[in-house]
């Protein structure tokens, strides 16, 4: 428990968390919605996916990313209380990845 918290405690991988709270993301949307750089986000998805937090789908050359927190019942207490992103979310799927 002490790792998986320890995963969360940096802005942007709690923030790449509250966005997959509202259902799988392709990295190239991540980047938009958080603004920041892929190679930055790459390391936090990369780091999010070996503590077992987040799964991985590779899609043609892009990557989908999703919650994998079902066997981590005490994070639904934390994951909860994040504020919603789902109006940024919605804005950005209508632009799709090019």
């Amino acid at each position: 428990m002490s790792a998986t918290l320890k995963l969360l405690s940096d802005k942007s991988r709690l923030s790449i968390i509250a966005l997959l709270r509202h259902g799988e993301l392709c990295v190239c949307d991540i980047v938009d919605l958080l603004e920041t750089t892929q190679p930055n986000i790459s390391q936090h998805l990369k780091k999010l996916r070996t503590g077992g937090l987040i799964n991985e789908e590779r899609r043609s050359q892009w990557s989908y990313y999703s919650l994998n927190v079902a066997d981590k019942p005490y994070l639904k207490q934390v994951i909860d209380q994040l504020p919603s992103m789902q109006e940024q979310i919605d804005a950005r799927q209508s632009r799709g990845c090019t």
